[in-house]
Parts: C-alpha cells; sequence; structure tokens
C-alpha cells in the first residue's frame, strides 16, 4: 500500500484525479470512430441492395416493388425525349410494358432514344423519379445478366429498325 502524500498537479480542485480523465478520452476517440464508420457502411449497404428489374417486373417480381429504390433497365422509346426546365423525360420499355421516367438534369454522354439503359430511382405513383441514368453496362453487370443485355438490345434494335 502507497501511503505516499499525492501531489497537487494529479489532483485537481474537485479531488478528482487527471488520470481518470485521461482514460476515457481513448474510450470516447473509439466510439465516435465506430458511430461514424457505422453510418458509412450503412450508406454503402442500402445503396448497393437496389434491385435491377427489367421495366416488366416492376410491381411483379419481389423487390421491385412501388416506393422502392430500385435500377430499372429498358429501351428509351422513340419519339418520348424531351426537356422541360432542366428536367429530361422519357419513356423505358421492355417486353412491351412501358414507364415514364423523369431525370433531373441532362444523362450527358451518348444518352438517346432506341438504346438500352439503366435508370436509378424510385418509382412513385407511375412516373419513375430517376437520379441517376447509366448509359453502359459494367463488366460485372454484363457476365451476371447476358441474357437481359441480349433482350435488350434486340429490342433496341427494333426500335432503330422503326426509324427508316
Amino acid at each position: 500500500m502507497d501511503l505516499s502524500p499525492r501531489s497537487t498537479s494529479d489532483v485537481t480542485p474537485q479531488g478528482r484525479s487527471t488520470r481518470s480523465r485521461q482514460k476515457w478520452l481513448p474510450m470516447v476517440i473509439v466510439a465516435v470512430a465506430i458511430v461514424a464508420g457505422g453510418v458509412v457502411v450503412t450508406r454503402f449497404l442500402t445503396s448497393a441492395i437496389d434491385y435491377y428489374c427489367n421495366v416488366d417486373e416492376i410491381g411483379v417480381r419481389s423487390g421491385c416493388d412501388e416506393g422502392r429504390r430500385i435500377r430499372v433497365q429498358g429501351v428509351v422509346v422513340e419519339g418520348s425525349l424531351s426537356k422541360v426546365s432542366g428536367a429530361t423525360t422519357f419513356d423505358l420499355s421492355f417486353h412491351n410494358k412501358t414507364v415514364s421516367v423523369r431525370y433531373e438534369g441532362d444523362p450527358g454522354g451518348v444518352f438517346q432514344e432506341c438504346i438500352p439503359v439503366v435508370a436509378h430511382g424510385r418509382l412513385e405513383e407511375g412516373l419513375f423519379a430517376s437520379d441517376r441514368i447509366e448509359v453502359k453496362h459494367s463488366n460485372e453487370y454484363v457476365e451476371k445478366n447476358d441474357t437481359r443485355l441480349q433482350q435488350s438490345d434486340k429490342e433496341a434494335a427494333a426500335c432503330s429498325v422503326q426509324e427508316g
């Protein structure tokens, strides 16, 4: 048992040791880091579970429901593309089913009618509100969804033939 007197630098005016405060600081930092990490992981996981759906699967296939964030694949319907007040609207079609899409902004790039695209967003009251448009598919998507892409390319080719 240590009976030596404490120095005044080790004791606060309230009689608490500064060492006990220093023990809590690393625990608080670790707790804040864990909470911040949880928020980041949650954000990534929610975007990673967006279902890929063809237009004809909306409301039919599990996970492709109205109000849920999904990725919808289809062909931009010829004659449906318009730009009004900074928004781009168009119809997406797949297997003779169509959904109207509203994208805030200009999709840019090679976006045009009669090409397959993937729109990210939510179906709300019959209108698909999109916040991202993909024109080209990643290699990973191509590997997993080759059949979908082949059908989509056939529909895009049919759309292009109807022009002339």
